[in-house]
């Protein structure tokens, strides 16, 4: 295999990593702890918005999977790339396991700034917190049939230090519905809008706002970055202009999620993801593939530095 062509296969993935990471986040099943004590059913009368989105959290939690449809839209001067992403498929937590497929607008200008080709969706699966992204069969060609790359999400962030802010604040977004509902309890003004229609089912709309601050506390994931890193993290994301995430969540009759968006506003523009969730306590057994089908980006980055060619 030739170094030109590992450098050029290495710019794909870059791209696609770029924009498959931002969406699906580095679900590691771990955030702060939310009140799983006994409450009645969201539907229950008298009830205030925490009690309702407690009990929404412990029946999610339970679920511990759900088929998802999800829509990202990205600002064009996102460094992720701007344009709109979508995902469907099967996402499982505790533990934190998904098969997904990928696609978008913004793949096809990542890909050329890449210097290669990314397919029109890409199928992603993950499982102990590695992820793996289905290229293609274009370029599992020039990687001696190697179609799948692995990413070990962990060991991204640790790695990335400073750069950490180009996932944490795409990471903080995207995480399992469990998760995001024990977010949204640490919302100080938590509200419930009314009821409303999602997809033609009654369900109770609630509405909260999270600093970065508050949303960087509350996730586990990112406590493997030293203090230094956190803290130019949180910098990193103040010059962005990152005010806070707002948060709308729809909960149906049967005190299951049906619907959340969440929104973030920075200097470049405005972040929103929207999705929906159904048929909790589907199965998300998700089966790696072999090693011998799998090429590490991390690997392939030190090839191209050792190359000369710059990471």
């Amino acid at each position: 295999m030739k170094k030109k062509s590992v450098w050029t296969r290495a710019g794909v993935s870059v791209a696609a990593v770029t924009v498959v990471v931002g969406v699906t986040g580095c679900q590691d099943g771990a955030t702060k702890a939310a009140d799983k004590s006994a409450a009645q059913s969201p539907a229950a009368a008298k009830q205030s918005p925490a009690e309702a989105i407690q009990a929404a959290y412990k029946k999610t939690a339970d679920a511990k999977s759900a088929k998802v449809r999800m829509t990202m839209a990205m600002p064009s001067g996102s460094k992720a790339g701007g344009g709109t992403v979508e995902l469907s498929g099967v996402q499982g937590w505790d533990p934190a396991v998904m098969d997904i497929t990928v696609k978008g607008s913004t793949f096809k200008d990542l890909a050329a700034a890449g210097g290669g080709e990314v397919p029109d969706s890409i199928r992603v699966m993950m499982t102990n917190n590695v992820m793996y992204m289905d290229m293609g069969t274009a370029n599992a060609a020039q990687l001696d049939g190697k179609r799948w790359m692995k990413l070990d999400l962990n060991a991204a962030l640790e790695a990335a230090g400073e750069g950490a802010a180009n996932l944490g604040g795409m990471e903080s977004l995207n995480q399992d519905p469990a998760q995001q509902i024990a977010l949204l309890l640490d919302s100080k003004n938590l509200t419930h809008v009314g009821t409303e229609q999602v997809e033609g089912v009654s369900a109770e709309h609630y509405q909260g706002t999270l600093s970065f601050e508050e949303m960087l506390a509350a996730n586990e994931s990112t406590k493997v970055l030293s203090e230094a890193d956190r803290t130019a993290l949180v910098e990193n994301m103040k010059k962005a202009g990152l005010k806070g995430y707002d948060t709308n969540l729809w909960v149906n009759k049967d005190g299951y999620p049906a619907r959340m968006s969440v929104s973030m506003e920075t200097a470049e523009g405005k972040t929103d993801l929207d999705a929906y969730y159904s048929d909790y306590g589907s199965a998300a057994a998700v089966q790696a593939p072999a090693d011998s089908e799998t090429f590490d980006l991390f690997g392939m980055l030190k090839e191209m530095g050792g190359a000369g060619a710059g990471a």
